[in-house]
C-alpha cells in the first residue's frame, strides 16, 4: 500500500484544523509515517463559509453517507460532536470495518463502552487522542507511557474556558458575568457556555482518564460535578487573601475498592503546580506506583492545537496499516480488560477542608453560633477573616477548616443556614494541599 485515504466528517473548528495540517505538512507526515495520507473528502452540511483553508477540487460535500460507505477510505474522522448524529457516523464507520479518530468527549464519556464493543468485535481501531486535553498527548502517555503502572492519582484543569474565566476574576478583578463575555467574545466559549462553566466538559474528560487508568468504562453519571458559575469576586479576593487560588479542578485517586472523581472549584494553594496554570491553558498531573508524579501542560482546544491531536491519531493508524497489521490497539489501553464495573465514591464520604462565606447580620455571637454548630459536626477552624461592615447590617464572614468529611459539612451548613442570622446560602469551595 502506498497510501492511506481520510475522510472528515465536519468541518467546523477542528476539522479545518486537521484539513489544513494533513495539507499544509502532507510530506513531513509521509516521511514520518512511510506512506502518503491522503485527504480524500470532507463532509460538512455547510459548503459556503470560509475556513481559511481551500480544498483540492471535488474533496468537499454534504455526503456523510457517501463517505462512510466509500470502500477507499481507511480512516473516518468524525469531528461534529453530539451523542446522537455522530454515535451513528462512528457506529456505521466501525460496522463497515474502517478505523476511526475521534474529539468527541461527550459521546465516549457516556457511550464509550458500545463504541469500544463494535471496534473491537470489528477489529478496527477506535483513537480519540484529541478528546482530552486538545493538543496535549495525555491519552497516549495514560495508556502506553504509563502503562507498567497502577495509576494512583489524576488531577488537573480540563476545561479551557473556566480556566480563562478564572485567570481574568484573578488578575484582572474582573466579575464572572464580564470575564464570560470576554471569554465568548475571544471565541473561547460558546453562548452560553453551559457545559464548560457547570463541569461537565471537564467531568467527560475526567470519565475518559478513569477508563484508561483502570480498563473499565467509567459511570459518567456517577462523577460528581460543579462548576464555577456561582464564584464571586469576593471568593476570588478571600482565597488571595489566605494564600490561594481558585481553579476548576478535576480529581481521580484509587482508593483500592473504589475510585474518587469530582470536578468542582477548589482552592489551591499558590505555590501549588497546577496554581500557575493560566488563560486557556490545560494542565494534567498524574501520578503512578512507579513512575511517580508526571505532569502535562499545553493549549487544551483550539483549530491548530486540537487538529494536532486528531492527525497524531491518524498517523498512529496509518502506521500499523502500513506494518500490514490487523491487530486492533485496545481502546482502553487493556488487552483483557476486567470486566468489572468501576465503582465511584459517593462524595458524602470525601475528606478535606473546607472554605466557608457567610453572609452575616452584624450582630454580636454570630461567630460563636456559626462555630457551635460546626463544632457539633467535628468541624474544626484553622483561620477566619471577619471583615467590617460593607453592606448595612450584613458582613463576610470567611473562614478555612482542618479537614472534615463531606456529609458532616452539608448536615453543618443546612443548619446554619437556617439561622436567622444570615441572609444567604453559605458558599462553599474545597481546599485542597
Amino acid at each position: 500500500m502506498k497510501q492511506v485515504n481520510v475522510g472528515i466528517i465536519g468541518f467546523g473548528t477542528v476539522g479545518a484544523g486537521t484539513a489544513e495540517i494533513l495539507l499544509k505538512n502532507r510530506e513531513i507526515i509521509k516521511k514520518r509515517v512511510g506512506l502518503d495520507i491522503i485527504l480524500k473528502r470532507v463532509a460538512d452540511l455547510d459548503l459556503d463559509s470560509d475556513r481559511g483553508i481551500t480544498l483540492p477540487q471535488g474533496v468537499l460535500s454534504n455526503d456523510a453517507a457517501g463517505l462512510l460507505n466509500d470502500p477507499e477510505i481507511d480512516i473516518v474522522v468524525e469531528l461534529i460532536g453530539g451523542l446522537t448524529t455522530a454515535k451513528q457516523f462512528i457506529s456505521t464507520a466501525l460496522k463497515n470495518g474502517k478505523h476511526v479518530v475521534t474529539a468527541n468527549k461527550a459521546l465516549l464519556a457516556e457511550f464509550g463502552s458500545e463504541l469500544y464493543g463494535i471496534a473491537s468485535q470489528k477489529g478496527v481501531n477506535l483513537a480519540y487522542e484529541a478528546a482530552v486535553g486538545g493538543g496535549m498527548p495525555v491519552i497516549v502517555a495514560l495508556r502506553e507511557g504509563l502503562a507498567a503502572n497502577n495509576t494512583t492519582t489524576i488531577m488537573g484543569i480540563l476545561n479551557g474556558t473556566s480556566n480563562y474565566i478564572l485567570t481574568r476574576m484573578s488578575k484582572d478583578g474582573l466579575p464572572y458575568e464580564e470575564a464570560v463575555e470576554g471569554a465568548i467574545k475571544l471565541g473561547y466559549a460558546e453562548d452560553p457556555p453551559t457545559l464548560d462553566v457547570d463541569g461537565t466538559d471537564a467531568a467527560h474528560k475526567l470519565a475518559i482518564l478513569i477508563s484508561l487508568a483502570y480498563g473499565a468504562p467509567a459511570p459518567f453519571e456517577s462523577i460528581y460535578k460543579e462548576g464555577i458559575d456561582k464564584l464571586t469576586q469576593e471568593d476570588i479576593q478571600f482565597a488571595d487573601e489566605f494564600g490561594y487560588c481558585i481553579k476548576l479542578l478535576t480529581v481521580a485517586r484509587d482508593l483500592g475498592g473504589e475510585v474518587e472523581a469530582r470536578v468542582h472549584p477548589a482552592m489551591l494553594p499558590k505555590g501549588h503546580i497546577l496554581s500557575n496554570v493560566n488563560e486557556a491553558f490545560n494542565a494534567v498531573f498524574i501520578e503512578g506506583d512507579y513512575v511517580g508524579p508526571t505532569l502535562y501542560y499545553g493549549q487544551g482546544a483550539g483549530r491548530r492545537p486540537t487538529g494536532s491531536a486528531v492527525v497524531s491519531d491518524i498517523m498512529s493508524i496509518a502506521r500499523k496499516i502500513k506494518a500490514g497489521s490487523d491487530m486492533q490497539v485496545c481502546p482502553l489501553g487493556f488487552a483483557d480488560p476486567s470486566g468489572q464495573k468501576i465503582t465511584i465514591q459517593s462524595m458524602k464520604n470525601l475528606k478535606t477542608a473546607y472554605y466557608f462565606r457567610f453572609s452575616a447580620l452584624d450582630k454580636p455571637g454570630v461567630l460563636s453560633k456559626i462555630a457551635g454548630i460546626l463544632g457539633e459536626k467535628n468541624i474544626s477552624i484553622s483561620s477566619v477573616i471577619q471583615k467590617g461592615r460593607e453592606i448595612e447590617g450584613v458582613v463576610p464572614i470567611v473562614m478555612l477548616t482542618h479537614e472534615a468529611i463531606e456529609k458532616d459539612v452539608t448536615e453543618a451548613l443546612e443548619k446554619i443556614d437556617r439561622l436567622d442570622v444570615l441572609q444567604d446560602k453559605t458558599m462553599m469551595i474545597r481546599v485542597m494541599g
